[in-house]
């Protein structure tokens, strides 16, 4: 076990059991506490994909949705809250960290009225992670709902300063937000000089440019192809693409349309992305949307310096002339020409992968886990379980 600076908690995890960015952070967060001694309960759909079940202080509990013919769509939420309601009675659990506003704070704040009107408390935190507020949570036939969930919190943490921002600009939020970061554990990124994976995906003199993302349009896979084709103009390079998602089909065809097949590989899914990551030369996030920009922060932990966007929190991780280079969304030929200038340079390569593991430093999990920790515990204080 870690060394405790805290007492020990019982803490429910709500969150989505995907590849995406605020289920690996959940998991790792809930993972992480569970070494420093606290009882972590995960509550999801179907087991985490990083969930690491055989730990010691973790358990898991699968959100059951009956199928009844009058409903054309389940009612997940309801599922949820009497879930965490039976959970707390039964594991006596101190609070609730919900991944996600939508629609886990909503059925979250359910269960907590629930539980109140039994005499138990039960303290929620809320983390936003991104697109739960900028893509689906501003819809209107969500928004009240989101807004209502969020204010209802008695805290609520937000990924980056940006995201932040957005936050109090989409909804109208009385709520304080603290901003806590994404994180990683660096440790898990060590230096190997003999990177096995290299001599199976490039040749000996190939420079390699790598993307992971869940392929979505909002991470446009098109920009990350017409930047590696120019780049190959001029760079013996290849281009490995890490993830599955809906636009792979028409990212696979403009490839073969480009004559570029050969210099391109896809890996999907891939659950030990280091062996990959230590590898790659360079790595390419062009997105649109992009709360906090975890992927890149796990390129640099492994020393990948980035070509990025300026969506939204990248350029807090990512710092544009030292660790890589940030240019607006859409900026093909900017990306293209500051990608060729460093993988033409060995020298400058080398300086920004240094910096790039510094910046990866200031991200680590042995900084940012005491922040919960103190968030967890300075709710406590003010939330004693049962009700007078």
């Amino acid at each position: 076990m870690q060394g405790k600076l805290f007492e020990s908690m019982k803490i429910g995890i709500v969150c989505y059991p995907t590849y995406g960015g605020s289920g690996i952070v959940a998991t790792e967060l809930g993972m992480d506490l569970a070494e420093r001694g606290h009882e972590i309960h995960f509550i999801s759909t179907s087991l985490p994909a990083r969930l690491n079940i055989t730990m010691p202080n973790i358990s898991f509990h699968k959100v059951n949705v009956e199928t009844y013919p009058l409903f054309e769509f389940q009612p997940y939420s309801l599922a949820l809250s009497s879930l965490i309601v039976n959970i707390v009675q039964t594991h006596g659990l101190d609070l609730i960290h919900v991944h996600y506003a939508i629609p886990h704070a909503y059925a979250a704040y359910f269960a907590k009225q629930i539980l109140k009107d039994k005499g138990i408390k039960l303290p929620v935190v809320t983390t936003l992670h991104g697109t739960d507020i900028t893509l689906v949570g501003s819809h209107p036939a969500y928004k009240p709902a989101v807004e209502f969930s969020i204010n209802k919190s008695d805290r609520v943490t937000s990924v980056s300063e940006s995201l932040k921002r957005e936050s109090f600009e989409f909804f109208d939020i009385y709520n304080e937000i603290e901003v806590i970061p994404n994180f990683i554990d660096n440790s898990q990124f060590l230096i190997d000089e003999n990177c096995k994976c290299r001599e199976e995906i490039a040749g000996k003199d190939e420079k390699i440019v790598i993307h992971v993302s869940n392929l979505r349009k909002v991470k446009r896979i098109g920009d990350v192809i017409k930047v590696f084709y120019e780049i190959q103009k001029e760079v013996n390079a290849k281009l490995i693409i890490v993830g599955e998602g809906p636009e792979w089909e028409r990212t696979s065809a403009e490839i073969e349309r480009l004559g570029i097949s050969d210099k391109v590989k896809s890996l999907g899914k891939v659950n030990d992305l280091y062996t990959v990551l230590c590898s790659a030369d360079l790595f390419l996030l062009p997105s649109e949307k992009e709360s906090f920009g975890l992927a890149a922060l796990e390129a640099m932990a492994a020393r990948v310096p980035v070509i990025s966007s300026n969506a939204g929190g990248i350029p807090e991780v990512n710092i544009d002339g030292k660790t890589g280079f940030v240019l607006p969304i859409g900026d093909v030929k900017g990306m293209s020409e500051k990608a060729i200038m460093l993988l033409k340079d060995d020298q400058l390569l080398k300086k920004f992968s240094e910096n790039a593991k510094k910046q990866a430093l200031r991200f680590d999990k042995k900084t940012v886990l005491p922040l919960y920790e103190s968030l967890y515990h300075s709710i406590l204080k003010k939330n004693p379980k049962k009700i007078e």
